[in-house]
């Protein structure tokens, strides 16, 4: 488990509601000071996985798919990196994350126009 004492909350991104599961994700940013050794809750997540932003920023990497769910049409987005594709609810918040980061943020209408990394 991850010390509660050991991250630096830096910022809070956008909140999100998982649409098969319908949970209510509020994602922070945070720092820590050195690389902790995780182990993956079986009942939380998959796996551990280590991946470097410039590896998501690849414009190969990352790409949108509109799914029907429950009716609706919706875009879901994956982030296909080396031996493994992260996908759903944590690419909707890495996808966040490096809008935020690369200024291709628009706060307006609360969408990413993706800029320097396609997929719109």
């Amino acid at each position: 488990a991850l010390d509660p004492a050991l991250p630096v909350p830096l910022a809070e991104l956008d909140h999100l509601r998982t649409v098969t599961s319908e949970s209510f994700i509020v994602p922070y940013v945070a720092e820590l000071p050195h690389r902790p050794d995780l182990v993956a809750h079986p009942g939380e997540v998959e796996q551990v996985l280590h991946v470097p932003l410039a590896e998501l920023l690849l414009p190969e990497v990352f790409h949108e798919e509109i799914w029907s769910i429950g009716g609706q049409e919706r875009a879901i987005f994956f982030f296909d990196i080396v031996g493994d594709t992260i996908w759903g609810a944590t690419a909707a918040m890495l996808r966040n994350l490096l809008a935020i980061v690369t200024g291709t943020f628009d706060a307006a209408d609360r969408q990413s126009p993706w800029g320097p990394f396609g997929g719109e």
